[in-house]
C-alpha cells in the first residue's frame, strides 16, 4: 500500500531533516519482510502487523484518491539561559496540517507562545506561519532524496524588526540499511526582516543586523518495532544576527504509530552552544486520513 504517514515524518523532517522510511519491504505494504506473514499483497491494500489484508482500497469501478491529509497538534517547552544574562522559559501550543498528493506533499503550520523570564518579563502571541512543500525523489529502494521549498510569514512581532517574509530552500538524503536509517540535510534561508536598533532600559542602544543563514544536521535511526522509531541527530546552524555565535544542538526523537489513523511523536533536543536553546521539549498527537 501507498503508506502516506511516513511521508509526514520527512514533512516534520522539512525543518529537523528526518526521513524514517527504513526497512526491506518488497511488496511496499509498510511490513518488513522478515516479518511480514502475507508477502506479495496487492499494491492498494491496508494491511495488519503482519502484513495480511484488511482493506483493499480499490473500489468497484474507481481508484483510490491519491489526496491525504493530516492534521497535528503539539505542544513544547524550551528553557534558555543566554549567556547568563535572564533565565527565560516559553510553552507553546502549535498546529500542523498536511497535504500529500504521490510524491508532493505541503505543509502549513502555526504556533502560539507564552513565555516569562527570572526578571518577570512576560509575552505572549504567534510565532512565524510556515508553509512550504517537499518532493522526494526515489534513487533506489534504499537511497532517497527530498528536497523543499517553503517560506515564513511574519506572524511573529517584536521589537527586532522580524516584520517581513523569510524563504527557505531544504535537501536532503535518507539511506536505509535494513532496519537502519542514515540521513543528513542541509537548508539555507534568506531573511527578509530590516535591521535594527533598540534602546533598553537604561538607554543602552543596541543594533541588530541581520544575516541569511546555512543550517546542517545529520543522524542515525532505527525502527526498534513495526510500530515504533527512534533517532539521534546533530543539528548546526548560524545565528540570524551578525556577529552571534553559530547554534548548535543534538536531539533524541521517537515516532510512534498507534493506528492506521493516530500516531504521536517525542522530540528532546539539548542546546550546546550559548545561542542555543538549553532545554527543548515536545509532544505531538496527528490524526491521518
Amino acid at each position: 500500500m501507498i503508506n502516506y504517514k511516513k511521508i509526514f515524518i520527512i514533512v516534520v523532517g522539512f525543518i529537523a531533516t528526518l526521513n524514517l522510511q527504513a526497512y526491506t519491504d518488497s511488496d511496499l505494504d509498510g511490513v518488513d519482510d522478515s516479518v511480514d506473514k502475507c508477502p506479495n499483497t496487492p499494491f492498494m491494500d491496508i494491511v495488519d502487523l503482519n502484513g495480511c489484508t484488511k482493506k483493499s482500497l480499490i473500489k468497484k469501478n474507481s481508484q483510490q484518491s491519491p489526496h491525504h491529509y493530516d492534521i497535528i497538534i503539539g505542544a513544547s517547552y524550551s528553557g534558555a539561559d543566554y549567556n547568563q544574562a535572564s533565565r527565560n522559559d516559553t510553552e507553546a501550543t502549535s498546529l500542523q496540517i498536511d497535504y500529500y498528493y504521490k510524491n508532493l506533499s505541503i505543509q502549513t503550520s502555526a504556533s502560539y507562545y507564552y513565555s516569562k523570564d527570572s526578571n518577570g518579563y512576560t509575552d505572549k502571541g504567534f510565532y512565524d506561519t510556515f508553509v512550504g512543500a517537499s518532493y522526494k525523489i526515489q534513487a533506489s529502494q534504499n537511497l532517497k532524496f527530498y528536497i523543499g521549498l517553503g517560506m515564513l510569514l511574519p506572524t511573529y512581532s517584536t521589537s527586532l524588526n522580524n516584520n517581513n517574509t523569510d524563504y527557505k530552500a531544504s535537501a536532503s538524503v535518507s539511506y536505509s540499511i535494513k532496519n537502519i536509517n542514515l540521513f543528513g540535510g542541509y537548508s539555507y534561508t534568506l531573511i527578509g526582516d530590516d535591521d535594527v536598533t533598540i534602546t533598553t532600559d537604561n538607554n543602552t542602544s543596541i543594533s541588530y543586523k541581520y544575516k541569511n543563514t546555512h543550517s546542517y544536521n545529520g543522524g542515525i535511526g532505527i525502527y526498534a518495532t513495526n510500530k515504533l522509531y527512534l533517532s539521534l541527530s546533530y543539528f548546526e546552524g548560524d545565528s540570524i544576527y551578525v556577529g552571534y555565535e553559530s547554534i548548535k544542538s543534538a536531539s533524541i526523537y521517537g515516532y510512534y504509530t498507534i493506528d492506521n489513523n493516530w500516531f504521536m511523536s517525542l522530540s528532546y533536543a539539548r542546546g550546546l552552544s550559548d545561542t542555543a536553546t538549553d532545554n527543548y521539549a515536545s509532544i505531538r498527537l496527528g490524526y491521518y486520513f
